[in-house]
C-alpha cells in the first residue's frame, strides 16, 4: 500500500474517531442538559406547601393542577380516586390550585387551605367536588355556597374565616401562580406522573402511565 493511501486512511479514521467521539460528547451534554431540565420543572411541580393525598413516601407521584371550579376536575377527581385505591401505599397525589376561573376558584382554594390547617383537607375537597354544581354552575357561580359545603363536611367555619385570609394562604396561591405560568400549564386538570407530562390526555392514558411508573418502581 503506497504512502498516499495509508495517508488517506488515517485521515479516515482521525475522523471517525472524532466523529465518534463527539457524539458521544453531545449526548453527555444533551443528557445532562434534559437531567438540569427535568430538575428544575420537578421542584415546580411539587413545593413544600403543596397538599399530599396518600403515602408521603410513595415512589409514584401524580402531581394534578386543580381548579376547584372546573367541570373536567371533577370529572377526574373519582378516577384519581380510583387509581389510588388500585395500587395502594405505591401512589400519592400532590395538588397545585390553578385558579382558572376566577374569584369563585380563588374562594374555594382558601377554603382547601383552611381545611389543611384544620386536618380535614380531603373530606372537604370531596364534598366541593361532589357538590360543584351548586356553588359553581356556569349559569350562576355561587361562592358564598362554598363554605357552607365545607361546613357540612367537617370544616370549623369559624376559624376558617380567619385562616383563609392569612399570610400563608395568600404565599400558596401566589407560588402556585407562578408555577403554573412556569410550567405552562394552560388547562385544568394538567397532570404529571413521576415528572412525566400527561400527553395525550385521558383516562386510559393516566391509568396506564401511572401503572408503567409503578412497574418501574418495582411495587
Amino acid at each position: 500500500m503506497n504512502t498516499r493511501k495509508l495517508l488517506a486512511l488515517a485521515v479516515l479514521l482521525i475522523l471517525g474517531l472524532a466523529f465518534y467521539f463527539g457524539m458521544d460528547a453531545y449526548r453527555d451534554r444533551t443528557q445532562a442538559e434534559q437531567d438540569t431540565r427535568i430538575a428544575v420543572e420537578g421542584s415546580r411541580l411539587v413545593r413544600m406547601h403543596t397538599p399530599i393525598i396518600g403515602p408521603q413516601n410513595a415512589p409514584v407521584t401524580i402531581v394534578e393542577f386543580f381548579d376547584p371550579a372546573c367541570e373536567a376536575c371533577r370529572a377526574f377527581h373519582p378516577i384519581v380516586k380510583d387509581i389510588m385505591a388500585e395500587h395502594g401505599d405505591a401512589v400519592r397525589v400532590v395538588v397545585r390550585y390553578t385558579p382558572f376561573h376566577g374569584e369563585v376558584s380563588e374562594v374555594a382554594i382558601r377554603v382547601l387551605e383552611a381545611a389543611r390547617m384544620q386536618g380535614v383537607f380531603e373530606p372537604v375537597m370531596d364534598a366541593l367536588m361532589r357538590e360543584q354544581p351548586r356553588w359553581a354552575s356556569h349559569g350562576g357561580m355561587r361562592p358564598d355556597l362554598i363554605m357552607q359545603v365545607a361546613g357540612e363536611a367537617g370544616l370549623d367555619v369559624a376559624a376558617a374565616e380567619t385562616q383563609m385570609r392569612s399570610p400563608e394562604v395568600v404565599a400558596v396561591l401566589n407560588q402556585d401562580r407562578a408555577d403554573v405560568g412556569a410550567v405552562g400549564v394552560r388547562q385544568t386538570p394538567t397532570f404529571f406522573v413521576n415528572g412525566r407530562p400527561l400527553d395525550p390526555f385521558g383516562e386510559a392514558e393516566l391509568r396506564a402511565l401511572v401503572a408503567d411508573e409503578v412497574r418501574r418502581a418495582g411495587a
